[in-house]
């Protein structure tokens, strides 16, 4: 489903429309290019996971923790380039905590994805506007 986006704001609010059907165990594929919106995305994510903290891109990091109704993983594999790298980060140990898994630059590292990945796709359609494909998850349930 293609989803249309005039504003960061109507961004964060369908991220929190999907944060507010996740469970425990579900990954959420962020795709799209510098500046596209997976963070606004993953901001409303976490907004409807009730996650406190604010929520920054993890670049340096790779993965910020955050407590919320469930924990909430996020990545950023912008700087990943290995199976060697997912290993020495823990990825599978990751999926396994119960918690919900966001993943930015999810393309990086697409063979490790698991197959009931959501996958979220966000591309630039004017200067605020973003044309957001979700596939794996009904918004509008």
């Amino acid at each position: 489903m293609v989803y249309h986006s005039t504003s960061e704001h109507e961004t964060v609010e369908l991220g929190r429309r999907l944060g507010s059907i996740l469970r425990a165990g579900a990954v959420v594929a962020l795709r799209g290019g510098l500046g596209a919106g997976k963070t606004a995305f993953s901001r409303g994510i976490a907004a409807a996971l009730h996650v406190r903290e604010t929520l920054t891109s993890p670049t340096f990091t790779i993965v910020n923790e955050y407590e919320g109704d469930l924990p909430l993983f996020h990545f950023d594999m912008y700087r990943v380039g290995s199976d060697d790298d997912l290993f020495m980060l823990g990825w599978d140990e990751y999926l396994e905590r119960g918690g919900v898994v966001v993943v930015e630059w999810s393309e990086n590292i697409a063979p490790a994805l698991p197959d009931t990945a959501i996958t979220v796709a966000i591309e630039r359609a004017g200067e605020n506007a973003r044309d957001i494909t979700v596939t794996g998850a009904d918004l509008w349930d």
